[in-house]
């Protein structure tokens, strides 16, 4: 196996790895929508507004593992990533927001 097949395998491998992270999330935010909105919601962000914010993340979720794995678009995939996992953990574990404390 010559070094260009080696390094492209090793990148496959840890695309792989780092958007099986986030695949694994999808699937419960999808059968447990509802209850994922109460969750949001308790933070204190409009149940409105929770329901487009899963949507988002979903999809987020979604096209940036699906760019991840593909190989084509890495940038794009890790940015979609990004945009999940700012604010997730913005809201969910940097502050101890009470409910209806953010509107």
């Amino acid at each position: 196996m010559n070094n260009k097949v080696l390094t492209k395998s090793i990148d496959f491998i840890a695309r792989a790895c780092l958007a099986s992270v986030f695949v694994r999330a999808i699937p419960g935010k999808i059968t447990d929508f509802s209850s994922v909105v109460e969750t949001i919601a308790a933070k204190g962000i409009p149940e409105p507004l929770a329901v487009v914010l899963l949507i988002a993340a979903i999809a987020c979720l979604l096209l940036g593992s699906i760019f991840m794995l593909c190989g084509r678009n890495q940038q794009l995939g890790a940015a979609l990533l990004l945009i999940f996992l700012v604010p997730t953990t913005i809201v969910f574990h940097l502050f101890p927001f009470q409910a209806g404390a953010i509107f």
